[in-house]
């Protein structure tokens, strides 16, 4: 039984504010994942559309300013966060986010309905303590601001609500001005894009359905198959997701596939391909005509690329179950035509997607997975044909974990070199690293996720 649930004594169904608790309180004691916390207690609860809406605003923006919202607090809790329940932290910082980031809540609602779950959860005490201190929050409002005097990094790190170790290793990477662009543009809500099934519909054609529903749909402006739709819900939910006329996928990792570049009758190997978007998005290139081997080392997440494929009607799709190191004992040496090592990373570029991700990780953990990214690539390059094309990319921004793995590969192979990328209509801004073989997108361009894309050529 859910925890939420064990806490429900009267049989309600739970508030919008309960629901955002609940989803917090695991992820702070149980290291839950907030989107898998909160879909399964969206289903659950069934609550209406606004209060659905308000419930994610809540989790996902009280985990994008944790640490802001947490130097604000300390000042109000006389025994400090540390010594606080879970669930009564949560409740604070859920309920401070509301009163300093969202203008539409009125304040008597926020503290009325946080005394109340104080109440229902605990005793007079800790609900007369959530009352004083919201109420004393209010009261200060206009004192609660970030000192101008701070370290560059210290400033940065607090006001954009990121961990200090992450903002001081961008700022060594990319400088002041692109880790403050960057962090502030992960706390921005992604917005919702779709890459058309060429193979059912043209992009036009999409565009031209999905308006006609009455959706306000545009076509991407930086991956050639996308298109961005607002206000729209969940776009796996449609009968035209279900027809197969569309996946859903953000725009930056639509453009791995055009990398790729794979023509018809050729056969492709997918080294980490879970959930199938970047493997579907090819087979679909080459117009269902060759083989995309999908290998995944999780046996449920091959059934999930088997199903993806299902639904958009490919037949050139195969799945195997295997760890990535071990492909070359699984297929011949130089019998693909193109590889494509979408490789396991920080996932520090999606950090606008999955704000949990920037809590949970430690600095130690970018080498370990750079490691095994080198691993990775050590392992299945030799599965490549002579005059191959083989694709390596990432979801973060991380140097040691794209450009720095990518130079050491070269040069530990010096029969592979970096090719241009040629994509149709590809932004200016990109274009200088097209022409050297490796795209980096920052989550600040294009509103879309952190990538990095690089195209090595077996000579």
């Amino acid at each position: 039984m859910s925890s939420y649930k064990k806490n429900q004594k009267d049989g309600r169904k739970l508030s919008a504010r309960e629901v955002a608790l609940h989803v917090l309180t695991g992820v702070e004691q149980d290291q839950a994942y907030s989107n898998l916390l909160l879909n399964q207690a969206l289903q659950e609860n069934r609550l209406e559309r606004a209060d659905t809406g308000l419930a994610t605003e809540i989790v996902y923006g009280t985990i994008q300013r944790m640490n802001t919202i947490d130097y604000f607090l300390e000042r109000f809790v006389a025994k400090g966060l540390k010594k606080l329940q879970p669930w009564v932290k949560s409740l604070l910082r859920l309920s401070f986010y509301q009163l300093h980031y969202l203008e539409r809540v009125p304040d008597h609602a926020v503290v009325s309905e946080a005394v109340n779950i104080a109440k229902r959860r605990g005793h007079a005490g800790i609900s007369g303590m959530v009352n004083a201190v919201l109420r004393n929050i209010i009261r200060s409002r206009e004192e609660l601001q970030i000192p101008e005097d701070l370290p560059q990094a210290e400033r940065i790190a607090l006001q954009h609500s990121h961990p200090l170790w992450m903002v001081k290793r961008w700022i060594k990477q990319l400088g002041a001005e692109t880790t403050e662009r960057i962090c502030a543009a992960n706390n921005v809500p992604p917005h919702v894009s779709i890459r058309a099934n060429t193979l059912k519909n043209t992009r036009e054609e999409l565009l031209h359905a999905l308006t006609n529903n009455g959706l306000a749909a545009a076509p991407s402006q930086l991956a050639p198959g996308g298109v961005i739709v607002t206000g729209a819900g969940n776009m796996a939910l449609s009968n035209e997701f279900a027809a197969g006329l569309y996946t859903v996928q953000d725009e930056s990792s639509m453009l791995v596939a055009e990398v790729v570049d794979p023509r018809p009758g050729m056969k492709v190997l997918d080294c980490c391909a879970a959930p199938g978007g970047k493997t579907t998005h090819m087979a679909e290139k080459m117009q269902d005509q060759g083989v995309v081997w999908a290998c995944d080392v999780h046996e449920h997440k091959e059934q999930l690329i088997a199903d993806t494929a299902h639904r958009l009607g490919l037949h050139a799709v195969k799945t195997i179950v295997t760890d990535a190191r071990d492909l070359a004992n699984r297929f011949e040496p130089a019998s693909f035509d193109r590889i494509l090592l979408d490789a396991p990373c920080s996932g520090l570029g999606v950090i606008r997607r999955k704000p949990d991700l920037k809590w949970a990780k430690r600095e130690q953990d970018i080498q370990e997975i750079a490691a095994l990214q080198r691993e990775l690539l050590e392992n299945i390059h030799v599965l490549l044909r002579s005059g191959g094309v083989l694709v390596y990319s990432t979801c973060t921004i991380e140097h040691d974990e794209n450009v720095g793995n990518v130079r050491q590969f070269l040069a530990a192979h010096p029969e592979f070199i970096l090719a241009p990328i040629e994509i149709e209509d590809l932004p200016q801004k990109l274009e200088a690293g097209a022409s050297e073989g490796m795209l980096s997108i920052d989550p600040d361009m294009f509103h879309s996720d952190g990538f990095f894309i690089a195209k090595m050529v077996k000579t």
